[in-house]
């Protein structure tokens, strides 16, 4: 990694952090299965609650490794020179269950309204319990945003 500029402060991340969240509509969706094959997906999500609200098919392998709900969910969003990486917990709402207000939070942000699709997609939300962010490798010493699901700074 080059270094360009000064390192920005814990405050500074964490705002950019919570403006990615509420612009960007796509993340990097990590789990594993019950022995450990890993799975990478893209999914769309908007920032709700203080949760990443997320949608896929039943069928997907990242809804299958999920439903357990005993393994955890890495999430990265942007670029590796402007990075975004959550850990957290999944929990899936069957699509009748969950608030229409968030539905439709969902359809406008991502222009796609799952309901319209049919019952074979599932919505669950990613609940942060560790958010890091960085940019070059002055930053990686304060990465750590939250831990344990709280904000630290």
């Amino acid at each position: 990694m080059t270094t360009s500029e000064p390192p920005r402060s814990r405050e500074q991340r964490k705002q950019d952090v919570l403006n990615r969240l509420e612009k960007d509509e796509d993340a990097w969706v990590a789990t594993a299965s019950a022995t450990g094959e890993p799975h990478l997906m893209p999914l769309s999500f908007v920032w709700e609650h203080g949760t990443l609200l997320m949608c896929t098919r039943r069928t997907n392998p990242t809804l299958r490794n999920l439903e357990s709900g005993d393994r955890p969910v890495q999430l990265t969003l942007g670029s590796t020179r402007d990075v975004v990486h959550i850990t957290g917990a999944a929990v899936l709402i069957p699509t009748p269950e969950l608030p229409s207000a968030s539905a439709e939070a969902f359809a406008a942000k991502i222009v796609w309204d799952p309901r319209d699709s049919g019952p074979s997609y599932t919505y669950f939300r990613v609940v942060p319990q560790r958010i890091q962010a960085w940019r070059e490798a002055n930053e990686i010493p304060d990465r750590d945003l939250m831990t344990d699901g709280v904000w630290l700074v």
